[in-house]
């Protein structure tokens, strides 16, 4: 069964950082993309990043690009994603999400380095994580 588990968030001044994590488990790790998501009050769920599995392909939307950076740690089955210069508007609950049926690729649509996704592309959700951007 495919577990992910996000956490990491809280309140956090405009200007500053957190770092979420997502810890997963029931499949090949390695081998699948891991998402993150966010969804804003009243806002439908959008990709704020993704990181393909098997490689070191990342994506990011345009949004937060240069802000926020994705990494993961295949031996702790753990994805990261690191928020800096957070604004108010980066407010949202932050999801994790993978898709077995897509391995080896971002579910999504990718531009270069900038990617879209709904959570129509993705499958499997963690529960999310709440990320307060506040003074």
């Amino acid at each position: 069964e495919v577990q992910l588990q996000a956490s990491g968030g809280g309140l956090v001044q405009p200007g500053g950082s957190l770092r979420l994590s997502c810890a997963a488990s029931g499949f090949t790790f390695g081998d699948y993309a891991i998402g993150w998501f966010r969804q804003a009050p009243g806002k439908e769920r959008e990709g704020v990043s993704c990181f393909v599995g098997g490689g070191g392909s990342t994506y990011y939307h345009d949004s937060v690009k240069g802000r926020f950076t994705i990494s993961r740690d295949n031996a702790k089955n753990t994805v990261y994603l690191q928020m800096n210069n957070l604004t108010p508007e980066d407010t949202a609950v932050y999801y994790c999400a993978t898709d077995l049926s897509r391995r080896f690729r971002c579910p999504g649509s990718t531009f270069g380095s900038s990617w879209y996704a709904t959570r129509a592309d993705f499958a499997s959700w963690g529960q999310g994580t709440l990320v307060t951007v506040s003074s």
